[in-house]
C-alpha cells in the first residue's frame, strides 16, 4: 500500500467531503460508501490483491451510518437479500 494511502488512513478521523453528496441528507452518502466498501473487497479480492484501501469506504460508513443499519445491512448481505447491487 502506498505511503500517501497509510498516511491518509492514519490522520483520518471523519467522513470528508464528497463532491457528489454537496448540499444534501447524509443518508445517500452512508448508503454509497458502505455499497463502495463491499464493491471494493470483492473487486480486490477477485483480482488476488489486497483489500486495505477498501477500509477508507469503511471507516466513512462506519463514521456516517447510525450501527443499527449496518448492522440491518450486513445480515441481508449475509443471506443474500440486501437490495442494493454489492
Amino acid at each position: 500500500m502506498s505511503e500517501a494511502m497509510q498516511e491518509k488512513l492514519k490522520n483520518y478521523r471523519t467522513a470528508p467531503f464528497d463532491a457528489r453528496f454537496p448540499n444534501t441528507n447524509q443518508t445517500k452518502h452512508c448508503y454509497e460508501n458502505y455499497l463502495d466498501y463491499h464493491r471494493c473487497n470483492k473487486a480486490m479480492s477477485a483480482k488476488g490483491q489486497e483489500v486495505t484501501p477498501c477500509q477508507w469506504y469503511r471507516r466513512v460508513y462506519k463514521s456516517l451510518c447510525p450501527v443499527s443499519w449496518v448492522s440491518k445491512w450486513d445480515e441481508q448481505v449475509e443471506n443474500g437479500s440486501f437490495p442494493g447491487k454489492v
